[in-house]
């Protein structure tokens, strides 16, 4: 079995159901009471927020993140899995500079939505993902359109990720503003929705989306485990 190069901390919350569905699926995979193999490095996220937030400074953001990355290369990890989809952004820049490869977020993403025949979904995240490029440059490549909510929308899906959820706060409020923004966006052609922040799920559930959802958290981590599975 390879061993997971899990970088967390951007929140602890989506870094502890990343460790937990990590070991569920390698467990139902495997039998017995199999673990997955794990090198992890948390960034603190404080850190984070205050150089991208409160000073633009995404050189600094991205060198946090390459000090974690290299921290779990010198552990042993013979992949890397980013549990924030935001920061997918940086990987272009950090690739480069490590011996060992990124599963990417978006890659499993794509390919669950084009194994569902859906030619168009919708992208919920913080701003950083929403109007970022990583994910609707990967879905393009799958034959896939992204519906971007609008700045209203994108200011309200954010706001609630950094006020409520990181926090490990889920309000019924919220997720009913969350199932509006998903009805919206459907209307204006959006066949199913992409939970792309990892504790969206954690606000809502599949069964309450009316619409074909993908959580990124499930789908990254479905694919994690099969890489360390196959490649080990």
């Amino acid at each position: 079995m390879k061993k997971i190069g899990l970088i967390g901390g951007l929140s602890w919350v989506s870094t502890a159901e990343y460790y937990k569905r990590l070991n569920v699926i390698m467990q139902s995979r495997l039998g017995g009471v199999t673990s997955a193999r794990i090198a992890m490095e948390s960034v603190n996220r404080q850190d984070y927020v205050d150089a991208v937030i409160d000073r633009g400074d995404e050189a600094s953001a991205c060198d946090q993140l390459l000090d974690a990355v290299r921290g779990v290369e010198r552990a042993g990890a013979d992949f890397v899995v980013i549990s924030c989809n935001d920061v997918h952004r940086f990987v272009p820049q950090i690739a480069p500079q490590i011996s060992i490869p990124f599963l990417h977020i978006a890659e499993p993403t794509a390919q669950a939505i084009k194994s569902q025949g859906l030619k168009s979904v919708s992208l919920l995240g913080v701003r950083k993902t929403m109007e970022g490029d990583f994910y609707p440059k990967i879905f393009e490549e799958h034959g896939i359109s992204t519906v971007i909510p609008n700045d209203n929308e994108r200011a309200y899906i954010h706001d609630k990720i950094y006020q409520e959820l990181v926090k490990d706060v889920f309000a019924e409020a919220t997720r009913d503003g969350y199932l509006s923004v998903i009805s919206q966006l459907g209307a204006r052609g959006a066949e199913g929705v992409v939970l792309a922040c990892t504790e969206i799920p954690l606000l809502l559930s599949a069964d309450q989306i009316p619409a074909p959802s993908f959580s990124t958290t499930e789908l990254h981590c479905q694919a994690a485990v099969e890489q360390a599975i196959h490649d080990g």
